[in-house]
């Protein structure tokens, strides 16, 4: 599920850490990122859990609410619905779901106040009330109130304070975590919801795609660690008025990254390379960085081509008309 482009910028954090310690080795790089990208699973099935705690909240809530002398019965409706949302029963009764709650010893129960804020803004909201407009919803239905109820709980800011303070690193990725989160709800089928399915995750080591991507990204890091020091003179003879120690580190490795790219992947287009690390500077470095990178990497690429260090096959021959997509970014 992780895109290529993210792991580029998982790759590039680590090398970067690498370079700034000075003596670290490639088995520590790789031991580094591989936390890291694990860390975002973690990450993911915090934010996941965050569901169940919803339904768990209004189900206490309905609770107060039926020992009151005169309840009110819609108010009731709204929270009985919410409650009982079989969507994200399933999700929360999955063995290995529940497994890794369990390891991670997640425990929300000294948050009620803060669910029962995002659950009275939930049950409020259009969407909400549309649905329970539905008299017999379908499983389609009940996903996708539960894809709406992530979105309220993951726009919370003192919920999401509340999981930084758990790492501060993931605040960065928190965004881009839940975006993926949000992709795994939807492809969700009534099919696959059992006792046995595999828990919902952002990296999913048994998929074909994800080990690929993620064995891609740290053969990044390995050959552009190895290539540092080749690279560097390279990059100083295409330096017009500039001293190379000059120039901002994360623009040095950026234009490493990509020179690997050119040189030791294949099968990815070099417009595709070069899209990327321009990206990637706007991400990781300074506005102006991209026109330079840019423009090292043109040079770069004309002296690679003639000194016939680039071999691409068929699918990665440069292709003019490539879109920016064509990577599986």
């Amino acid at each position: 599920m992780l895109s290529r482009h993210f792991l580029r910028a998982k790759a590039l954090q680590t090398i970067y850490a690498g370079v700034t310690a000075k003596s670290t080795s490639e088995d520590e790089l790789l031991k580094m990122f591989d936390y890291n990208v694990g860390r975002l699973n973690d990450l993911g099935l915090l934010q996941l859990s965050t569901l169940p705690q919803l339904t768990f909240t209004a189900e206490r809530v309905y609770e107060n609410e039926t020992q009151k002398f005169n309840p009110n019965p819609t108010e009731l409706e709204l929270l009985h619905r919410w409650a009982q949302n079989p969507f994200v029963d399933r999700l929360s009764q999955g063995f290995e779901y529940r497994n890794i709650v369990n390891r991670m010893k997640i425990d929300w129960s000294n948050h009620f106040d803060v669910f029962r804020k995002v659950l009275n803004v939930f049950k409020s909201s259009r969407q909400y009330l549309d649905f329970i407009a539905i008299s017999k919803p379908t499983f389609d239905d009940e996903r996708a109130i539960a894809v709406n109820a992530f979105k309220y709980l993951m726009n919370d800011d003192t919920l999401r304070e509340i999981i930084f303070d758990r790492d501060l690193l993931w605040e960065d990725d928190f965004d881009q975590i839940a975006q993926y989160n949000l992709m795994l709800l939807k492809e969700q089928t009534e099919e696959m919801m059992d006792e046995a399915m595999r828990c919902p995750q952002v990296y999913e080591p048994r998929n074909e795609k994800d080990s690929n991507d993620f064995n891609f990204a740290r053969q990044l890091i390995i050959d552009t660690f190895r290539n540092l020091d080749d690279n560097e003179q390279l990059i100083r003879k295409h330096l017009q008025n500039w001293d190379l120690e000059r120039v901002a580190q994360m623009d040095i490795l950026l234009i490493n990254m990509a020179v690997t790219e050119f040189t030791c992947c294949p099968s990815i287009p070099e417009r595709v390379t070069v899209d990327e690390y321009i990206e990637l500077s706007k991400e990781f470095s300074t506005e102006k960085s991209k026109l330079f990178i840019n423009g090292i990497l043109d040079k770069m690429l004309i002296e690679l081509r003639v000194a016939g260090k680039i071999q691409k096959d068929e699918r990665g021959m440069y292709d003019p008309t490539l879109e920016d997509n064509d990577d599986n970014r």
